[in-house]
């Protein structure tokens, strides 16, 4: 049996950044490691530029997240344009003239999060703490998407991650899980954060395992 914490993800809109350029901002549709790393982080006032601390706060933790379930919306994904001048070029100058730029946002999505953590720097009672008092203002991705309620939810102790989000409403959704488990597909993401000054991003396999999750449209 293990200790996990649980968070809820819910706002009007949500932002999950993944692989893209300039012109092109996607989001994920599910919480990306780094945007929970980042989120976390401000919740326990860590600073973006602390590298140490950041790579201290994701060496030890472990999540799984579900797309809860919901038979009363269904998640969608919109568009923003910006104008933005400085723009990188591909080979990482700036651009003279101003360019426009796409983003995306998910929006009337809920997202249940299970984490465990064994380090010896941040123990899960020191997250529970920071999402309980944060120390920074948390955002969903964005310092546009703010959140519709508490981030935490409860404190469990279950076998599994899937058997820790099944002790939460709404109990069903697709799960995407760093622990692997068995019927699940593998997918592979690059959203682990590197322990650089600029962004930079590693991949690992996700465990995806659908439970009747509402599938995003645009």
């Amino acid at each position: 049996m293990r200790n996990y914490l649980i968070l809820k993800l819910q706002g009007a809109m949500q932002a999950w950044g993944i692989h893209t350029y300039e012109d092109y901002r996607p989001t994920n549709l599910f919480p990306t490691r780094s945007g929970i790393i980042g989120l976390l982080g401000a919740c326990l006032g860590i600073d973006r530029d602390d590298i140490q601390a950041r790579q201290e706060l994701s060496g030890g933790l472990v999540m799984a997240i579900r797309a809860d379930a919901s038979q009363n919306f269904r998640p969608q994904i919109i568009t923003d344009y910006h104008t933005i001048l400085a723009a990188r070029k591909v080979n990482g100058q700036a651009r003279k003239d101003a360019i426009l730029s796409s983003r995306e946002y998910l929006c009337d999505a809920i997202y249940t999060v299970a984490l465990s953590c064994d380090s010896a720097e941040i123990s899960l009672a020191d997250l529970s703490n920071a999402v309980r008092k944060p120390h920074y203002t948390p955002v969903l991705g964005r310092k546009s998407c703010p959140l519709m309620r508490p981030l935490f939810e409860a404190e469990v102790e279950a076998e599994s991650f899937l058997a820790a989000l099944t002790m939460v409403e709404p109990r069903q959704g697709t799960v995407y899980s760093e622990e692997p488990f068995a019927g699940a597909s593998v997918l592979e993401i690059r959203d682990v954060p590197l322990p650089t000054q600029v962004r930079e991003f590693a991949k690992r396999k996700v465990y995806v395992l659908g439970q009747g999750g509402n599938h995003v449209s645009q």
